[in-house]
């Protein structure tokens, strides 16, 4: 009876340092990445703006594409953002202009996932360039392709559209209470139409003869606080700036490389606060003026694989509304006070969301 439990000793033993030896060779698990924020402008100075996250596909956001859209033909492959121009944010959801897709790429922040409005019909879009979306959810798409505003309701039904392909090159839309300017590439003017009939009214600047803010290539228009139209004229290297009824009032801008000068400007926007932010796409940076046109500072810089960067930016759009989507990125002690998309049309970071920080307390 003694073998049976030396044996049975031998066999513990073994086992033992058998474990101990693979516990030995185990690969101990890997450390978390430390964090890294990325603050514009750099330390020593306070930083005001702070690259986010960003996005190209639905996976992108912890989620994935609408299969069935896919499946069904209705919309390109899932994870198709191939070079986007202009957004809207609304409810949760960042709206998208795909202009080789020819669609609208809808990502749902909320629920990690994307998918495609390309409607079919009356209501199909050629080359989306830029869209605005109404108080109630109305969508204005400028169509460069059609050579029309085409509009949606909220659920995404064609409702109509405004211009004809020889009329006009629309590039963006301005929605207000009662009105919509339209930048017509084309007739190097804004026009200004009545939202309820859709009739034009009357066109910036008013008279086409003006020397004094002439429009050259007006491509992207913001709303600012003090209800001034901001007109993005990349041909006259400015923002072109005029009362919604349609009379100049300044510009600021020139051309140049340097800081407040651009090369090539496309998308512009306005925060509460009243600052304009003018995106440069050949620069690659998104410059900040205050009301007066002066400039602040700029953010972003030249690139296309490390977080911050951005690739032929074309538009910029600021959000309040959904900040606690995006908190979870914001630095350790730093408070976002809203959001600033920018897109990219080329490189892995085709929607790039910063967060303008607010100002620290003095100690």
């Amino acid at each position: 009876m003694k073998t049976p439990i030396r044996w049975s000793w031998h066999i513990t033993l073994s086992l033992g340092l058998l474990l101990g030896l693979l516990a030995g060779c185990a690969t101990p698990p890997k450390p978390e990445p430390k964090k890294t924020y990325t603050f514009f402008p750099p330390a020593p100075d306070e930083p005001r703006v702070q690259f986010l996250t960003s996005f190209s596909a639905g996976s992108d956001l912890g989620g994935g594409s609408s299969f069935a859209d896919f499946i069904t033909g209705q919309a390109p492959p899932p994870n198709a953002l191939l070079k986007p121009y202009g957004l809207a944010v609304k409810d949760g959801k960042v709206y998208v202009c795909d202009t080789v897709a020819n669609a609208v790429e809808v990502f749902d922040v909320a629920k990690k996932r994307s998918s495609y409005f390309s409607p079919f019909g009356e209501g199909r879009l050629l080359k989306p360039i830029n869209l605005s979306i109404d108080q109630d959810g109305t969508r204005y798409v400028a169509d460069t392709g059609r050579g029309q505003v085409v509009i949606f309701d909220k659920s995404g039904n064609f409702l109509g559209a405004m211009g004809t392909k020889d009329e006009m090159k629309p590039c963006d839309v301005a929605v207000t209470a009662d009105r919509l300017y339209v930048a017509d590439l084309k007739g190097h003017t804004v026009r200004v139409f009545d939202k309820g009939s859709r009739k034009l009214l009357f066109m910036i600047p008013r008279d086409a003869n003006a020397k004094e803010g002439k429009l050259f290539s007006p491509t992207n228009l913001a709303l600012d606080k003090n209800g001034r139209l901001l007109i993005s004229d990349t041909g006259a290297f400015s923002v072109q700036v005029y009362d919604l009824e349609g009379k100049y009032l300044t510009t600021f801008g020139r051309q140049g490389l340097s800081p407040g000068s651009f090369a090539r400007p496309k998308g512009v926007a306005a925060d509460r606060a009243g600052l304009t932010y003018v995106v440069d796409a050949a620069t690659q940076v998104v410059q900040m003026f205050d009301a007066e046109g002066r400039l602040l500072m700029y953010f972003g810089q030249p690139g296309a694989s490390t977080q911050g960067e951005l690739s032929l930016p074309a538009t910029v759009k600021v959000d309040y509304d959904n900040v606690g989507l995006f908190e979870k990125y914001v630095a350790p002690g730093k408070q976002c006070e809203y959001l600033i998309f920018v897109t990219s049309q080329f490189g892995s970071h085709k929607v790039n969301v910063y967060g303008f920080l607010k100002k620290t307390a003095a100690p």
